[in-house]
């Protein structure tokens, strides 16, 4: 049976009790405090791990969509369906040369053809001016007569 306590335990000093319970409430504010930091860390450390748990997968699913894609871009060129890139660039280089032409024309530049063909008519007008080109004959020396009689 239980008994009940006395009056004598019952009336025990009141100032004990605080201190104590002050003494317990700073002792167990004090493991808390310590392990806050640790506590900040392991979740900053749970959040890395789960933020490169999520790029893993992200760098998987592009990866796994960019050999879609390129399987399919290499079935394309091997059908026909996309052109090779040597074509486009051929393209553009006739592009860029038609508009470098166009923009010399309006300066009044000649064109290489016209170029070509001028060199052309210079090189066969030197051949007919080598093929009728007549020898000039040597000069002759003046004489010069001095009489002993003039002196």
């Amino acid at each position: 049976m239980a008994t009940q306590p006395t009056p004598k335990s019952r009336a025990k000093p009141a100032a004990k009790p605080a201190s104590k319970a002050a003494q317990t409430k700073s002792t167990a504010k004090e493991p808390q405090q310590r392990n806050a930091p640790k506590d900040i860390w392991m979740a900053g450390l749970g959040a890395m791990a789960q933020a490169q748990a999520v790029a893993q997968e992200k760098l998987h699913e592009a990866t796994a969509h960019f050999n879609q894609l390129a399987h399919g871009l290499s079935a394309g060129i091997h059908t026909g369906m996309v052109q090779p890139a040597g074509v486009k660039v051929d393209r553009l280089e006739h592009l860029f040369e038609d508009r470098v032409a166009r923009a010399l024309k309006s300066l009044g530049l000649p064109t290489a053809q016209e170029v070509a063909a001028l060199q052309a008519r210079v090189s066969a007008l030197e051949a007919a001016l080598k093929s009728h080109a007549v020898k000039p004959a040597p000069r002759k020396r003046a004489s010069v007569k001095t009489s002993k009689a003039s002196r």
